[in-house]
């Protein structure tokens, strides 16, 4: 097939290098892409969705992927569909999900998905009132999308107050937050599940954990992840059956009710309170970097699950994953999350090690290609894999090949995994 993939991370990436992994040769085009996909196909630089779509079918594209939440949230699939091309991705309504908070919030209460008590509202009054209701720590989020920084957890009253403030007034998120929901903290281990869906049946993946924030032992301000791991130990058959059956099954029934039909990618954030499953949120792709180790524990083809999705056809396909662990260590550039780094030149060492040339890989992100040199541009830079039949093997893996990457000011965790092991 000739696919297109929308993104420029290390999710994007993943998912190439999976399609490019696959027995059938497939030919890939990447917008925009980043300084390593070149290696696995054509990146090309339209940013109007009108002319991508014309774009697509000059190029006989048969299949376009989305990877980011802005251009679901915009509507690039709606666009796409009205010009007859084949895309995986929810429709603009459908990525509502994601794209409010509120709308999120209010569509889990409608159809009785456990999540955590809440109020949400622009009233300063309001929201004082209900965070006084709470003991802390209180959870305060901006409805729109943040990048995933627009969650504050605050350690008391005064904090959450002064979070919902300056969310009110725009000086936090801007317009994102114009309208804030205030949620009582749940106490007790976070997990991260994807549902493939096709807007009626669903492919459910292994259960992932990401590491949030920047430091060892979870300490310092939370990022887009600094790491992940899969499957992991904390989920039983159990736990998977209820989460099927009080999430996810709700959420497309829901949503075909609310004429939104869900497709794509479902986040589902969970939060596992004494054996029982609460809904966090949702998001309406992969996360990153979670996605980066589901990809390669998939045997069956990628394109294809992604085909049949996009064309209301997963009951025709069955979606198979090896009985390996993955483990994936980011590496990010000197200043991230607090600012802007210097590019790096990227200096990757020659793999001479046969277990780590079969068992690690390198999924790309925050690289440009200069006069053929890659550097470190963004904050996060690249995520090194790691799989085994341990996760101890997996991890000890991935960090292995994390000592062959150098750039000025790398900086990456080095207790991945930790819950686990």
């Amino acid at each position: 097939m000739k696919i297109l993939i929308l993104g420029s991370g290390g999710r994007e990436y993943s998912i190439a290098r999976a399609i490019k992994n696959e027995a059938e040769e497939h030919e890939l085009f990447f917008q925009p892409g980043n300084g390593a996909t070149n290696n696995l196909g054509t990146n090309i630089n339209i940013t109007d969705y009108n002319e991508l779509a014309t774009f697509a079918k000059e190029n006989e594209i048969e299949l376009t992927i989305v990877g980011p939440e802005a251009p679901l949230v915009d509507g690039v699939v709606n666009l796409f569909k009205a010009n007859g091309l084949t895309i995986f991705g929810p429709s603009k309504e459908a990525a509502q999900l994601e794209g409010s908070k509120v709308y999120m919030k209010n569509f889990l209460a409608k159809y009785n998905i456990p999540t955590a008590k809440y109020i949400e509202s622009d009233s300063i009054e309001d929201l004082f009132h209900f965070t006084n209701t709470l003991s802390t720590p209180i959870v305060v989020k901006a409805d729109g999308l943040c990048g995933g920084k627009g969650v504050i957890i605050a350690q008391s009253h005064d904090e959450a107050k002064k979070a919902i403030s300056e969310m009110l007034s725009g000086k936090s998120f801007g317009d994102a937050g114009k309208k804030v929901i205030v949620e009582e903290f749940l106490d007790g281990y976070e997990l991260s599940m994807f549902a493939v869906c096709d807007g009626k049946d669903y492919i459910l993946l292994p259960a992932a954990q990401d590491h949030k924030r920047i430091g060892d032992g979870d300490t310092g301000p939370n990022t887009g992840g600094m790491g992940a791991y899969a499957p992991t130990p904390l989920v039983d058959e159990e736990l998977y059956q209820k989460v099927r059956d009080r999430v996810i099954r709700p959420t497309l029934e829901g949503m075909q009710k609310e004429g939104a039909p869900f497709e794509g990618v479902l986040f589902i954030g969970i939060m596992v309170v004494n054996g029982e499953p609460i809904t966090l949120e949702f998001n309406v792709r992969f996360g990153d970097p979670e996605c980066e180790i589901l990809m390669p524990l998939m045997t069956s083809p990628v394109s294809d699950m992604f085909y049949k999705a996009a064309t209301n056809r997963l009951n025709e396909i069955k979606v198979e994953f090896s009985n390996q662990y993955a483990v994936g260590v980011v590496m990010a550039s000197a200043n991230y999350p607090y600012s802007v780094s210097t590019p790096a030149e990227i200096i990757l060492d020659d793999v001479k090690h046969e277990e780590i040339e079969k068992y690690t890989h390198i999924s790309f992100a925050g690289v440009e290609m200069q006069d053929e040199k890659l550097y470190a541009t963004g904050g996060r830079v690249l995520v090194c894999i790691g799989l085994g039949d341990s996760i101890k093997q997996a991890r000890d893996r991935a960090y292995l090949r994390c000592g062959q990457v150098h750039f000025v000011g790398k900086k990456l965790r080095t207790d991945i995994a930790y819950q686990a092991l």
